[in-house]
């Protein structure tokens, strides 16, 4: 696959990229890239909305490049530090570990788990 058919397929459904220029060089270096999504296993389910970013992470898998799962199992513990939001409650540390359980099985569906990295903070 040469550059514009890998700097297209990279580019397919996304709204914003912060530079092509910069992707261009980075992909031109050669070197494998690191993709990172953070996600907090606030819920038993991740919602429909992570598929953008998990094919995202695959259309990188698939060129050869390393994706990184951050499950923020520690920043889920807060909850909504404000108090507003109802749909952020703080969840126990079980809670938490059962829901970033689910959270991996589901990512595995899209992503290769050969080539996850997953890490918790």
């Amino acid at each position: 696959m040469n550059m514009d058919e890998t700097v297209a397929k990279l580019k397919r459904g996304v709204v914003e990229l912060v530079t092509e220029a910069d992707l261009r060089e980075r992909l031109a270096s050669g070197k494998t890239l690191r993709v990172k999504l953070g996600v907090d296993p606030t819920s038993r389910d991740l919602h429909l909305g992570h598929t953008v970013v998990l094919n995202k992470l695959r259309a990188f898998q698939d060129l050869g490049h390393h994706a990184v799962l951050i499950i923020g199992d520690f920043t889920a513990q807060v909850g909504d530090p404000s108090g507003r939001d109802a749909t952020r409650p703080t969840l126990s540390f079980a809670e938490i570990k059962a829901n970033a359980a689910t959270y991996q099985e589901q990512a595995f569906k899209v992503l290769d788990p050969a080539k996850t990295e997953v890490v918790f903070n």
